[in-house]
């Protein structure tokens, strides 16, 4: 019987669902508006239509990925559980006293330090000490930790953190504090620093664990109740969910640790990103991934993307392994506004999926940059495959009335100056990633995706000096389907303190050895077969007295000399490039980390059917618009038109617009004109020329006259 893999992204606007058949590679993709109440409904009811519009049965599923912004938004919109802190005695304020410093973009006169997620009250001290090597210079004090606990009970803590100092280099006395926890508090969760982060920097590693503790009962009901409603429907299939370093982990491991998941959705759009670039041939690129609700971006370098520890989730540093991604608060439910001072605002605050933008009809007037896209004509009157019907009428009286009456511009003037500032403030995140690191945008392709994504585009090329610009067949649904392109992955770390010239190569050697069999465990207790496994190997070095390292990959198979100075030859060269130079000075190891990764129902892209590019199909009418789909590029332009605005200086100009899945392998076409498809909508701007490629990926050139 077929065997079918499915992927589920939810959205702040829409669910993402892409099946894919096992043995043939077959998809199907479609979408749901989210459930912001409750995101296991929306989840549910996208997984139901899709397999009944294809006749599939609940127990033909094999394998279900998930991308879900459960924790990400537990964090952003502080909707976490109270959360209990264990310490060692002298620590109680180590996250009140953080990081000196105020955050890179803040205005330090006004910058207000934010309200930690533990109350300085549930912040308790307990009698132990270990020494920066491991040994026990004080032995835990049991009745302290059962002190504690009673104390939590009576608080009202819903979920503790424990992070004892160097509990990395040995983790006996929060294991044991965590036994007592649970004889006082059995079904309370707790996270340990040790599990979560065993690495060393005493702040860096107690927010991180307590963000875990955080997020744990609201991702573990989430989670649970998903589960249940499987198992309800009959359905017996694996779940996984999306990590943030790219890599799928099992249900039960994203319970214990979800603040791995805290990038889930924007890293599966990544790595489907990967493997946009390697059908096109693309060697370095960057991600747009453009929603409803943010917008995020990332940098490919020979088809890689960027890894950090340096990562954030809102105010908070998180130093686990995560894709280096940028957000920004700017999507298609971006809500534009006049500030008291006059000047035109977009974002960061999102109408979302209810109301959602005043063009849904359902009662908003606050206008969007949907709204602006619809009353420049770039987005037809039905979207989502004819699920949501546009009102251009309301949208345009949002803009009149919000905008356009309060800084004195028509309302065409006023919507495109929505869509500049969304475009600049995408701009800026892209230099985020680029110029900031040393790299110049103009040497990278950008790869378009999320529902709005496609329709910007081309905007942000111009204003980059990018030249090409690629969108895959189906953007809107692009981040689910890196669910199924991703590989199981999971990350392993260990502090291990070396410095030159006294490196210890057979102490290094061990510590991996340590780590890669860690790493076998997970990925047999998660079901990998042995030949899809693999184990890689990288350290985190800095020069003698800095205080930031950089993770390099140890390539070779051995530890041995010459694989060691290869590694710390890489150091030199990744410093050079991201911070302009590189010193004659000695080298420190300070954490040895492992990843373990493979495969088990990895998708790959498929091409679609080859028909002769400049024939004409038959007759039959759009899913979006209800008319007649237009002809096949060669016959000249399209049966549809439209007034689309593209700049101030042609205003709106007569568009051809084409249905998408219409255009064969080999199509080509100039702009102006617009591509229509069930998820989203793609617009190639004057001086742009497009070509659909055999896997019905649209690849767009500048054709070097565009403002």
């Amino acid at each position: 019987m077929p065997r079918y893999a499915l992927a589920v992204d939810v959205g702040g606007t829409f669910t993402d669902v892409v099946l894919c058949e096992l043995d043939t590679g077959a998809q199907t993709v479609h979408k749901t508006p989210s459930t912001p109440e409750d995101p296991s409904v929306g989840f549910m009811r996208g997984l139901s239509e899709i397999l009944q519009s294809r006749g599939i049965q609940f127990e033909d599923l094999a394998h279900i990925f998930h991308g879900t912004t459960i924790a990400t938004n537990s964090i952003l919109e502080n909707k976490g559980a109270p959360v209990g802190l264990l310490v060692t005695n002298g620590y109680k304020y180590v996250l009140e006293i953080a990081r000196h410093g105020t955050p890179r973009l803040a205005n330090p006169n006004t910058w207000v330090k934010p309200e930690r997620p533990v109350r300085p009250r549930d912040c308790l001290e307990v009698n132990e000490r270990t020494a920066f090597g491991g040994e026990t210079l004080h032995a835990l004090d049991e009745t302290e930790v059962t002190r504690a606990a009673r104390h939590f009970a009576r608080s009202g803590v819903a979920t503790i953190a424990v992070a004892f100092l160097h509990s990395y280099a040995n983790p006996g006395h929060e294991l044991r504090a965590r036994e007592l926890l649970e004889q006082e508090l059995p079904g309370v969760p707790v996270s340990l620093s040790s599990e979560v982060l065993p690495v060393y920097r005493e702040y860096e590693r107690a927010i991180t664990t307590v963000l875990n503790a955080y997020v744990t009962p609201r991702v573990s009901r989430y989670i649970d109740n998903l589960k249940r409603s499987l198992e309800d429907s009959g359905i017996s299939a694996s779940l996984s969910i999306m990590k943030s370093n790219g890599g799928i982990i099992g249900a039960d491991t994203a319970v214990r640790q979800p603040v791995y998941t805290a990038l889930s959705g924007p890293a599966a759009g990544v790595m489907a990103a990967v493997q946009i670039a390697e059908a096109t041939g693309i060697q370095n690129c960057i991600s747009f991934d453009m929603g409803g609700t943010s917008t995020d971006v990332s940098l490919l370098r020979n088809r890689r993307p960027g890894l950090t520890l340096n990562g954030r989730l809102g105010d908070w540093p998180v130093q686990l392994p995560m894709l280096d991604i940028a957000t920004i608060g700017c999507g298609g439910g971006s809500i534009a506004s006049v500030s008291p001072y006059g000047s035109l605002t977009v974002g960061p605050d999102s109408a979302g999926a209810d109301p959602g933008p005043a063009c849904y009809g359902r009662g908003a007037n606050l206008p969007t940059v949907t709204d602006a896209n619809i009353v420049l004509g770039r987005v037809s009157t039905q979207i989502a495959g004819g699920q949501l019907v546009l009102d251009v009428h309301a949208a345009h009286d949002a803009i009149s009335d919000s905008i356009s009456a309060r800084v004195n511009l028509d309302v065409p003037s006023a919507a495109s100056g929505i869509l500049k500032i969304a475009n600049n403030a995408m701009v800026g995140a892209i230099r985020n990633i680029s110029v900031e690191r040393g790299h110049d945008p103009r040497d990278f392709a950008l790869v378009a995706y999320g529902g709005a994504g496609p329709m910007h585009a081309i905007d942000v090329a111009n204003l980059l000096g990018i030249e090409t610009v690629v969108v895959p067949a189906h953007p809107g649904t692009t981040s689910a389907y890196g669910l199924l392109a991703a590989e199981f992955k999971n990350d392993y770390a260990r502090t291990f303190p070396q410095r030159a010239p006294d490196y210890d190569l057979q102490g290094m050697a061990a510590v991996f050895a340590d780590l890669r069999q860690e790493g076998r465990n997970w990925l047999d207790g998660e079901g990998v077969p042995a030949d899809s496994q693999a184990i890689t190997f990288s350290a985190d070095l800095r020069y003698a007295h800095q205080g930031s390292e950089l993770t390099i990959p140890y390539r070779r198979a051995q530890i041995d000399q010459e694989g060691f100075q290869q590694m710390l030859q890489e150091f030199h060269t990744e410093h050079h490039q991201l911070y302009g130079f590189s010193l004659d000075q000695p080298v420190e190891i300070v954490t040895l980390r492992a990843t373990a990764s493979g495969q088990v129902a990895q998708a790959t892209m498929q091409p679609i059917a080859l028909t002769t590019p400049h024939s004409r199909p038959s007759t039959r009418h759009s899913r979006e618009s209800g008319n007649p789909s237009s002809p096949l590029v060669g016959e000249g332009q399209g049966e549809e038109h439209r007034p689309v605005y593209f700049d101030e200086t042609s205003g709106f100009v007569d568009c051809p617009i084409y249905h998408r899945p219409d255009l064969p392998p080999g199509a080509e076409l100039s702009g102006p004109a617009i591509l229509e498809g069930m998820d989203s909508t793609v617009a190639i701007n004057p001086g742009w020329q497009a070509r659909i490629d055999q896997y019905g990926n649209c690849i767009m050139r500048s054709q070097g006259n565009q403002p």
